[in-house]
């Protein structure tokens, strides 16, 4: 046993693959749930529909004759809803682009058919929109005469961003008019004593950390998505990202923001302080409230020094039981210089190998049961990496490890990264995908994964992987097509069984238009009236980004 200890020890401290070539990351139901749906579907019988669907195009073409109007194209994702344009709101005429012309000027008030289908089309072409008009603010102040006129003619708004969400909130879902923040992307300060940066909202997550990377410092916020996505999309959907474990949420390294209500109103909550505690503090109203409550315009967030010590490691584990094991003994052993720990399952290694360009697997002699990615960020590479090793070895000794590999360089490290960062493209590009982003307690995060195998069988490969430091799951069923019976099996069996075991449906990705009806799964009837209560208060012709984050029933 130490012998063979031994000599894993020595090929888990030597990194196998020394022939890859680098690769950087990619960029039961609760009471009252079944009430409310009906309610949902009593309240939208007559009038203009789109029926939401993502079970079967056949289905979604005979609704589309039957309603009259028009629906995506491709259908998949989240069951099948029925959205009722909101008859309160106006349509768009050339009197209103002549108004955002004089505001904007004639080159930001875009009509371009081909640059309206980007904006109406999310990232996994799932949601499709028809709006006809497009603006692109330079200003927070032209931000607010924007909605100010929007308002007053009670014409409905989507905020829009880098356009990487995955629930179909920042598209239009009938005629919206879309407002881009992308033309607002300006480093407005940094602060080398504090780490406070200061910017506006279309700043590009990746332009941000290449700034602060110059100046010393890091972004709390890593996405998989950082070449697009912005950061005023980031906050506005409370992005979580791959380093929460260490830095926490937005909610608590975003210090301030500026942000543009319904009427027109600026809300300059733009601090730069630590602490205050004068009164509400407002901004969290809208960190995470996907643009429903107004618009984030600008941001002030807390930034931590760049350490100088950074190690990665990909490990290989038994069981899933090990992989917790893992977590326990990497929170007590490596305590304040731990920053990642990712896992992913056979399959979804398998899907990576198979289908992206230039994944290598780094423990090549066998493919195992789960993996997992630990990273550690300190100030003293000699100790950091002393201590990792030492837990490293701890590991292997106790049979938490399998085997494994330490990076010895950055590229070797981006590789690792690779494997765990490219899984939502590799599941792209096998077919067809059923996406969930779930938050459940860790000990039963798995059983999901497992039950939801022997529902489908053989008709899916599902595909579990996330961050396991924090209790997210990316729960993935990867189909060669789209199949109403597929879905069947998956909904609402994935959000009963969440709620069952007090989860939440949304951990990072928002709730958007995808699951706005499904929120009572994890919120009671008595909070979702006090959120309907404060979106009526800030939105009262409810302009911004509707049909989304709130269930139709609750605001019509």
């Amino acid at each position: 046993m130490v012998n063979r200890n031994c000599r894993a020890t020595l090929r888990l401290l030597t990194l196998i693959n020394r022939q890859g070539h680098p690769h950087p990351p990619l960029s039961s139901s609760p009471s009252g749930i079944d009430a409310c749906w009906k309610q949902l579907q009593r309240n939208n019988v007559h009038g203009e529909h789109k029926i939401v669907s993502f079970f079967s195009p056949l289905a979604s073409s005979l609704k589309t004759r039957q309603w009259g109007v028009k629906i995506q194209s491709r259908c998949y994702g989240s069951a099948s809803v029925l959205v009722q344009r909101n008859p309160k709101f106006s349509k768009l005429n050339d009197e209103d682009v002549r108004y955002f012309e004089g505001i904007l000027g004639a080159k930001n008030v875009i009509q371009d058919d081909e640059k309206l289908i980007t904006a109406n089309t999310d990232w996994m072409r799932k949601y499709k929109g028809s709006s006809k008009l497009l603006l692109q603010p330079r200003t927070t102040d032209q931000v607010s005469e924007i909605l100010k006129y929007c308002n007053f003619r009670c014409l409905a708004v989507v905020p829009q961003g880098g356009n990487t969400g995955l629930v179909g909130g920042s598209v239009p879902v009938f005629d919206e008019v879309v407002v881009s923040l992308s033309a607002m992307s300006k480093i407005i300060s940094f602060d080398k004593v504090s780490g406070i940066l200061v910017c506006e909202a279309g700043c590009i997550l990746e332009n941000i950390i290449s700034f602060l990377d110059s100046e010393g410092f890091i972004m709390p916020l890593d996405l998989g998505a950082k070449g697009s996505c912005q950061i005023g999309g980031n906050v506005s959907t409370n992005a979580g990202g791959l380093r929460l474990l260490r830095y926490g949420s937005l909610h608590g390294n975003v210090l301030g923001i500026e942000a543009v209500l319904a009427d027109g109103t600026v809300l300059d909550m733009l601090k730069t302080l630590r602490k205050d505690n004068t009164g509400y503090d407002l901004k969290h109203l809208f960190i995470g409230s996907e643009g429903s409550l107004g618009i984030v315009t600008k941001v002030s967030i807390l930034t931590p020094p760049k350490l100088s010590s950074v190690n990665v490691a990909f490990l290989a584990c038994k069981d899933y039981s090990s992989c917790q094991k893992l977590l326990q003994e990497a929170r007590r052993k490596l305590g304040e210089i731990l920053s990642a720990f990712e896992f992913l399952d056979s399959n979804a290694m398998n899907l990576v190998l198979n289908h992206l360009e230039g994944a290598r697997n780094p423990l090549p002699t066998s493919l195992h049961n789960f993996y997992v990615l630990i990273e550690t960020t300190g100030s003293d590479e000699s100790s950091d990496k002393q201590k990792l090793e030492a837990f490293l070895l701890g590991s292997m000794e106790n049979e938490l490890i399998s085997d494994g590999a330490l990076a010895q360089d950055i590229n070797q490290a981006s590789s690792f990264w690779l494997l765990r960062e490219g899984i939502p493209e590799a599941l792209m590009r096998a077919g067809a995908v059923y996406k969930y982003d779930l938050s459940i307690p860790v000990e039963k995060m798995y059983n999901l994964v497992e039950e939801m195998r022997s529902r489908l069988g053989n008709d899916a490969n599902v595909v579990g992987y996330g961050h396991l430091g924090d209790g997210n799951l990316h729960l993935n069923v990867s189909t060669p097509q789209y199949d109403d019976k597929i879905l069947s099996q998956i909904e609402p069996f994935v959000y009963e069984w969440t709620s069952k075991h007090h989860g939440s449906i949304s951990a990072e990705h928002g709730l958007g238009l995808m699951k706005a009806n499904k929120i009572f799964y994890s919120k009671s009837p008595e909070t979702v009236k006090v959120m309907t209560s404060i979106k009526k208060l800030l939105d009262p012709n409810h302009i911004l980004n509707p049909y989304k984050v709130l269930p139709c029933s609750s605001i019509s």
